[in-house]
């Protein structure tokens, strides 16, 4: 008599493809997606290259991302996902923390289509009906509070210079390096690390 098949059956390894291949075509959609809108804003992507570029037709990326905000936010996450995996915060120890940034700032010379992307939504997303807008905006304020804490944590440590503000250099080290990544988008010779190292080591009492 033949066994009676279950739900686990034979059917396991073709459901496994089934979702290796659905998570391989969304990465993809979201490189895709990733590039595109570095290179050209949000605004005048459209899903349609984004679907041609991933080899896929328009509804079959639909079938993935059922709109254009949906597919923004999950390219954000990623980019997100990224970053959180290269950038360590230690605890109190404030310049680990900035000694972290350093290296991210150095990571990004290597990530050219992150730091597009990153500089032309970060611009565009000023307005309020843009449909990043809410998340630059909390990303500012989680940034600023971390690298504020940082340098906070730095002072206790004995590494803060005389007469230097943590939000202040917070603010500063921020806008210096958004600042940069304009720079460098449009001449790669500029030196992100060294400048960034610089403003650093003027603020710190220790070297990194």
């Amino acid at each position: 008599m033949l066994a009676r098949m279950t739900v686990t059956d034979a059917p396991q390894p073709a459901r496994a493809q089934g979702y290796a291949r659905g998570r391989a075509r969304r990465q993809q959609i979201l490189d895709a997606a990733m590039a595109l809108f570095g290179e050209v804003g949000y605004r005048s992507a459209s899903l349609r290259e984004i679907a041609a570029r991933s080899g896929i037709s328009h509804p079959g990326l639909l079938h993935h991302f059922s709109t254009k905000e949906e597919l923004l936010l999950a390219v954000l996450q990623r980019r997100d996902d990224i970053d959180s995996a290269e950038f360590s915060i230690d605890g109190d120890d404030g310049v680990g923390t900035l000694r972290s940034v350093l290296e991210l700032v150095a990571r990004n010379t290597q990530r050219r289509g992150v730091v597009e992307l990153y500089a032309a939504l970060s611009a565009e997303a000023t307005t309020a009906d843009h449909p990043a807008h809410a998340y630059f905006v909390q990303r500012y304020r989680t940034t600023l509070t971390t690298m504020t804490r940082a340098f906070e944590d730095a002072g206790r440590q004995g590494a803060l210079r005389a007469g230097i503000h943590p939000g202040h250099a917070a603010s500063q080290l921020i806008a210096l390096m958004d600042g940069l990544q304009v720079q460098w988008l449009l001449d790669d010779t500029t030196d992100m690390p060294a400048v960034v190292r610089a403003q650093l080591e003027s603020q710190l009492s220790v070297g990194l």
